[in-house]
């Protein structure tokens, strides 16, 4: 098989997805006799829906080793693009489009709707019997990709990376709050995550001894605005300070809530935020403290600031993209590469492959048992499965002027060989 690989990135972007752009290239790179040039999507399946390919295999080296600690997705883009069961004109239009550009690997990073999306096209390929073979590359901060059981995948890349950003935050929002509690007694923090607390969790990875007056407020906690009031109160009786981390996915009423192509809310499009309505509530009814509470929400940043990029959830990201053309070219369509944590006490991954029929749109939670009785906090076996993620060292992010230096692709456009298409979704959500 001779033929062109296409790789694209979907959702949300991270600090490492293009680690994993990175691990795809060299991997398409060390099997020159099965994959002639390699293409990438301008922003995910819409820009194959387009036609709008750019050929990575004309670019500068030394832009694309760059990739591997430029953060999002600014490089190729990427997009919130669901294609829906009966889009018939879109499955049709992305098979054309392969066909058109003799592209015989496709290679999808991205999370649970991503691996959805891959797993439509592996399959409709199969049927009608097009030599097609699809494999995903896991990607998200939120670490929600899979199951609770961990067989499918032990951590997602991007996740370790959030995880160090909300490490090293609180680290420094003790500090703020600890100087500041005469006036402002309570510091509240909104992190990302719908439904799964573990970036909620990571925050707790900046205190493992347990030394902070620091409460978190995880979706899987099922805690109230009145019962979030109670603790903080009981808190300031004690401390006369408290530090909040509330996931965005915490039950606090409406929201004035927009929704993304998948049917997901948008928090940051929304009319108020958590941590808004938390710090509302709080000053309405009154602390047991002086002072007033107040809010903040880094939102993106924790998933788009490289400098706060694990070492290791870079390597990893690199090596799971890497190995998806591996299991591409050995095992055929129809995969996910994955990443396997090795028993023992040092930690150790081995990387595999997943049925994407067995990822697509799974969500993992933090299990019951990493909470505490209470609520407001994560164990020991959480602190033990999450630590060795966020490294030891800075990520050697090169400078220049002072700025970081970031990979400069130019971004060489294929020629379009299709007429124009409009897709389904024409807007693109990035």
């Amino acid at each position: 098989m001779n033929c062109n690989a296409l790789v694209a990135q979907s959702g949300a972007p991270s600090p490492v997805i293009n680690a994993s752009l990175h691990g795809v290239l060299d991997g398409c790179r060390a099997f020159p006799s099965h994959i002639n040039s390699v293409f990438a999507a301008r922003h995910g399946v819409e820009g194959i829906l387009r036609e709008e390919l750019l050929d990575l295999s004309r670019e500068d080296p030394r832009e694309l080793n760059l990739l591997r600690f430029t953060p999002c997705a600014g490089a190729i883009g990427t997009c919130r693009y669901k294609l829906g069961a009966d889009h018939h004109d879109d499955y049709n239009r992305i098979l054309h489009v392969f066909a058109a550009h003799n592209i015989g690997f496709f290679f999808y990073i991205g999370g649970n709707d991503s691996m959805d999306t891959a797993h439509k096209i592996s399959t409709l390929a199969r049927l009608r019997g097009i030599p097609l073979i699809v494999t995903g590359v896991p990607k998200t901060i939120d670490n929600d990709l899979g199951d609770n059981s961990g067989s499918l995948i032990d951590l997602t890349p991007g996740y370790g990376s959030a995880a160090r950003f909300w490490a090293l935050l609180t680290q420094n929002a003790n500090e703020e709050n600890a100087g500041m509690c005469p006036s402002e007694c309570v510091s509240v923090y909104q992190t990302m995550g719908r439904k799964s607390g573990f970036i909620t969790a990571a925050a707790r990875l900046g205190d493992p001894e347990r030394r902070l007056p620091l409460q978190l407020y995880l979706p899987e906690s099922h805690h109230t605005l009145a019962s979030l009031a109670s603790n903080v109160n009981a808190a300031l009786s004690r401390h006369g300070r408290c530090i909040v981390i509330v996931s965005e996915g915490f039950d606090a009423g409406p929201l004035g809530e927009k929704h993304d192509a998948f049917g997901h809310i948008e928090y940051g499009a929304s009319e108020t935020t958590v941590a808004q309505v938390v710090v509302n509530h709080l000053n309405r009814i009154g602390l047991r403290a002086r002072g007033h509470a107040t809010g903040q929400v880094p939102s993106v940043l924790q998933r788009d600031v490289s400098i706060y990029a694990s070492c290791v959830d870079l390597d990893e990201a690199y090596e799971v993209g890497r190995h998806a053309v591996q299991i591409a070219l050995r095992h055929g369509s129809g995969f996910m590469a994955t990443i396997l944590r090795e028993p023992g006490p040092a930690y150790r991954v081995r990387y595999d492959k997943v049925p994407l029929d067995a990822i697509a749109n799974a969500v993992r939670t933090v299990p019951k048992e990493w909470l505490t009785p209470d609520g407001l906090d994560v164990t020991d076996d959480f602190i033990a499965y999450a630590r060795p993620l966020i490294g030891e060292h800075w990520p050697p992010i090169q400078l220049e002027h002072g700025l970081q230096r970031f990979a400069r692709l130019r971004r060489f456009p294929l020629p379009r060989k299709l007429p124009p298409y409009i897709p389904h979704l024409s807007l693109i959500h990035i």
